[in-house]
């Protein structure tokens, strides 16, 4: 299997030291240093995604059962006291932020 990638604005890579796309160290893949975005050429995070997204296998997370071992009940009285001592806050979406993810109720 082969991927090809086009840059939506050619001239944007002048020389190649502005080139951030790499073969990556694990044959067949490739390696993107920066931020992308699907959909929007503002992303704020290593991936921006603004819409929906297929996914065809595992998705996999650091709260994943399947990546952690030795789990195991903890005492609950413990775990209350440590939860009263957390910081509980409410908040409201920043417009421009609420607009551009399509949030409604902020």
């Amino acid at each position: 299997q082969k991927n090809f990638f086009q840059a939506s604005n050619p001239g944007q890579f002048e020389n190649d030291s502005d080139v951030l796309w790499q073969r990556g160290h694990v044959p067949e893949t490739i390696a993107y240093h920066g931020r992308v975005g699907i959909n929007t050429d503002a992303p704020d995070e290593a991936l921006v995604v603004c819409g929906n997204a297929k996914v065809m296998g595992r998705v996999m997370h650091p709260s994943d059962s399947r990546a952690k071992q030795n789990i195991r009940e903890v005492d609950t009285n413990e775990q209350l006291k440590r939860i009263t001592q957390m910081r509980l806050v409410e908040y409201d979406y920043k417009p421009e932020f609420a607009s551009v993810m399509g949030i409604k109720d902020t």
